[in-house]
Order: C-alpha cells, then structure tokens, then sequence
C-alpha cells in the first residue's frame, strides 16, 4: 500500500524555502566542482549528418488564467536557452549537463519574467518557461539510445489536458541549478542536440554521425486518478518504451519511468479552451 501521508502538501515559510533552495544549489555547485564525469562542452555549426529523432511543441498553449505577456516573455527565454544549446555535440563517454550548458538565467543576460510552476500553482520568475525546453530535450532523448541519468518529474499536476499529444508524465520540470536534466551518450557515435525557436514553435532534433539502428515508441501504462484521505486526487504512471529493430520486430520492453503528481483541478473537468 502506498503512505499518501507523505503525499500531504507541507506549508513552509518563506524563509524556509530560501534557506532550502540556497542548501540544494550549494550542494549542485559542489557537485559541479568535483564531478570527474566528461561534460559536453563543444558545439558545431555544422549539422551531423542523421537525423535520429525530431520533434516540436507549440509556444502559446491556451491554459486558465495564464496572461499572453507570460507566453511571449517564455519565448525571449526559450531563444536565450537555444542559442547556449543548439549545435551542442554529445560525444561517447559524455554527459549533457542542462543547466551547465545554458548557465544561470538572469535579468542581465536578457532573461524576462515567465511563468514558473510554484507549489501546484504559478508565479512569475526570471528564466520561466523553460522547462519547455527541458521537457522536449527529455521526449527527444528517449527516442534515442542515449541514457537519462537525471530527469525530475512534476509534483503537481497544475493544467488539464488541452491538446495533450504525449503521455502524462513524460516530461522533465527543472530549477536552476539544482533539479537539473542529464543525459549520457553509452554509445560509440557522436550525438548532437539543434533547438531552434520559431514563431509558433520549439523544434528540436537529436542528431548522430551514424544511422539509427534501433527505434523507439514512447507510452503510458498503468493510468491512475486516486482519491485521497485529505482530499484531492493523486494522477499517476508509468512510462514505458517499446524498442524496434529496423525490420519492425520488437526487441524489448523497457521500463522508463513513474510519475505521481497532486491533481490541482478536478479530474472530472472537460480540457478548457478559451
């Protein structure tokens, strides 16, 4: 049986967050400094030449309450991401750092208030909406052989569907510098991250010096909605992957991922459109 008490959302003081949220980014830093694993550093221009995996999500979703201002400085955040991402080459043996590549989002780099997922709610904050970004480096990634060493999945689920394309679930939240999103390349090919911003879309597209010999299909099982003893309801998963070899034949079965994330509308709502 699952202990839905440590579920309970706890409410803590705004000092209590501060302290916290300075000891994890403390802790990541020192991480950072004696991490001996090989970090992707450099970038190419120039395109390899396989495609593996591509894929785009819209820039303005219609979601309650969120003001336009909110999606269009998203965008001026996304563009900054892109321009520290695109073009960065995943060479074998090492290990893509998201927030290492794109560094701290700050007023003074251009960075604009977004929205920022907050406790099963939302607030504006420097950087917001770039766990946009996050999520499809994440989609993209497991279509590929590359492996996801550190992925966060959201706390709460905050929005009904509206459009949902992909699994619940199967995205990566992220906060600077400590929820960070990591990717290792196990393979003997180099792989290449491109993320461009267009003016309805985020593109992006893993790349590789040579053709894929393996392809994926991303799913969910095991859906739930629970009730729970205080209230609310608790939306859950399990994200699974189907791996093909180039004549079709599945190959294996490969468990991803759960997610568990608090219900902060009701599960009998119809996705809203305004």
């Amino acid at each position: 049986m699952h202990d839905y008490s440590r579920l309970r959302p706890v409410k803590r003081s705004r000092i209590r967050l501060a302290a916290g949220k300075r000891w994890f980014t403390a802790k990541r830093y020192a991480r950072w400094i004696f991490s001996r694993g090989a970090i992707a550093k450099e970038k190419s221009d120039k395109s390899l030449p396989c495609r593996i995996f591509a894929h785009a999500t819209p820039l303005y979703r219609q979601l309650r309450d969120v003001e336009l201002w909110m999606h269009t400085n998203k965008t001026v955040n996304l563009k900054l991401a892109a321009e520290r991402l695109d073009g960065l080459l995943l060479k074998p043996g090492e290990t893509f750092s998201y927030w290492r590549t794109i560094g701290k989002p700050t007023k003074r780099k251009g960075y604009a208030d977004g929205m920022v997922l907050f406790y099963g709610s939302y607030k504006a904050g420097i950087g917001g909406g770039l766990c946009q970004m996050s999520n499809l480096i994440y989609w993209m990634a497991l279509h590929t052989p590359l492996r996801v060493t550190e992925r966060h999945r959201h706390s709460y689920d905050v929005f009904p569907d509206a459009g949902r394309t992909q699994p619940f679930g199967s995205g990566a939240t992220c906060a600077y510098n400590y929820l960070d999103l990591q990717i290792h390349n196990p393979t003997a090919d180099a792989y290449q991250l491109r993320v461009r911003v267009t003016d309805n879309e985020l593109v992006g597209e893993w790349r590789s010096t040579a053709e894929a010999r393996r392809v994926y299909e991303v799913y969910e099982k095991d859906h739930r909605i629970e009730s729970l003893p205080w209230g609310g309801y608790l939306r859950s998963n399990l994200i699974h992957r189907y791996v093909y070899g180039l004549e079709g034949e599945v190959l294996s079965d490969e468990y991803v991922t759960e997610n568990r994330a608090l219900m902060m509308y009701s599960p009998l709502l119809e996705p809203t459109r305004e």
